[in-house]
This record gives C-alpha cells, structure tokens and sequence, in this order.
C-alpha cells in the first residue's frame, strides 16, 4: 500500500510539474504576441499614397503624400519607386515624418499621363524603436529585415 502511495504521489508531482510547464509556455506566447502587437501599434498608423494637388498657379501636380498619425516620429522614410526596363530600381528618400503630419512630397512627373484618383504607394521606413518596416499598396504591413 506504501508503494502505491508513494507511485501516486511521484506521478501526481509529474503531473503538476507538467501542467505549471504549460502554462508558463501559454503565458509566454501570450506576452510574445502582446509585445508583437505595441511593435506594431506605431506601424499601423502609418499610410502613404499619390494625389493630384493644385498649384497656386491653376495648374495640376502630383504629390506623395506620408501620413504619420502616431504619437512618435518615423525615419528613414522611403517611398521606391518601380523600376522600368531593366532600370536600376530608385527611391524617393523623405527622411522624417513628426507625429500627426502629412509629408507632401513631388511624385514623377511622368505619373501624371496615368493618374486617375488617389491610390495608396509602397513606403518603407524606421519606427520609434529602430526596427525597419514596409506597407506596400495594398495596405500590407511587414517586418523589413
């Protein structure tokens, strides 16, 4: 009877052991995917796309607009721009975006023959924490390593 007892108490031990070890890893997903998420809090609130603004002068231009809606900077902004014909892809380099601004800068030109309405544009650029992200024109955002 002893040794049943004492079989039942090691296995009882296991048991506990194993389901505290469960329950730590849960716990650690759990705070992983919460991390994961405040990383992604900045990012979200981040949106680039291409619009048809007025010159003072009646004419018409095109601009990339970059909109930071979040309470800390962005940097290293980039919008690139898509390569043509064997070209050597490019980038339209803004540098920083402040909290709650819209960035206006000149988009090519030679986009004006295509505009029809305003359309989201890829950016890539540095949040608060120094971790590099891009949002391409779809509105999908990634981890850029």
């Amino acid at each position: 009877m002893s040794a049943f007892a004492d079989v039942f108490s090691a296995v009882g031990t296991v048991g506990a052991f194993l389901v505290g070890f469960l329950l730590l890893r849960r716990e650690h997903r759990r705070e992983a995917d919460r991390a994961e998420d405040e990383r992604r809090a900045q990012t979200e609130r981040i949106s680039a796309w291409v619009e048809l603004t007025r010159k003072v002068d009646g004419g018409r231009d095109l601009a990339f607009h970059i909109h930071n809606a979040s309470d800390m900077p962005i940097y290293e902004v980039e919008l690139p721009m898509p390569a043509r014909n064997g070209e050597q892809p490019d980038a339209e380099f803004v540098g920083l975006v402040p909290p709650g601004r819209t960035v206006q800068r000149p988009a090519p030109s030679d986009w004006l023959r295509t505009y029809i309405e305003p359309e989201p544009v890829q950016i890539e650029f540095l949040d608060s924490a120094g971790r590099r992200w891009s949002r391409d024109e779809q509105g999908s955002l990634c981890r850029a390593d």
